[in-house]
């Protein structure tokens, strides 16, 4: 049995500071960092997620309604787009980009350079298990725990290092990964301004 950790867009933008924030970002960064210390062993491989926007349509609204659309976040080649400097890259073996040119929440919509897709990656290297973490618990953690359950891959999603945007939305998402038979540890970082 061969595990994955992926990692869902721990990126400037959606972090402290960045320009479609989520309370506690930063904090999910160091503790994914603190974790892949602690536990060198405990993935047999670690893959990463980012929001990678050139025009991705309606997506980006003026004004945004925060359910469909959202502030103009992670474009490709700014600094938001870039991982956060507290969360460790040197494990991740690969990353997955998704929404260049559409809405894209789940990591499973996402390629690596060479045109791979996530769940491709997963089985060449003989993934059957994965543990996910990152932002937001309630939109792209939500869509690849649930595409990853799909996928046939046993899933945990590790809640304690996931930060959600808003109580509501964030319990929906835990009873979604309850309903789609996904193990959860911990809660998630929920902080509202």
């Amino acid at each position: 049995m061969s595990t994955a950790l992926i990692i869902v867009d721990v990126q400037n933008d959606f972090c402290e500071g960045g320009s479609l924030a989520v309370g506690g970002g930063a904090g999910v960064a160091a503790g994914i960092t603190r974790l892949l210390g602690a536990e060198p062993d405990r993935w047999d491989h670690v893959v990463a997620t980012k929001d990678y926007h050139i025009d991705p349509g309606a997506h980006f609204g003026n004004p945004p309604d925060y359910v469909d659309s959202w502030p103009r976040h992670c474009v490709v080649g700014t600094p938001g787009s870039e991982f956060h400097p507290d969360l460790a890259t040197d494990r991740v073996e690969a990353i997955f980009h998704k929404g260049e040119h559409a809405a894209a929440y789940s990591g499973f919509e996402g390629h690596a350079d060479d045109g791979e897709c996530l769940a491709d990656w997963l089985r060449r290297h003989g993934v059957d298990r994965v543990e996910i973490v990152g932002i937001a618990t309630d939109h792209c953690v939500r869509a690849t725990a649930l595409d990853a359950a799909r996928e046939g891959f046993a899933t945990t999603v590790l809640l304690d290092l996931t930060a959600g945007v808003a109580p509501d939305t964030t319990d929906v998402a835990v009873r979604a990964f309850e309903g789609a038979g996904i193990t959860t540890h911990g809660a998630p970082v929920i902080r509202t301004a």
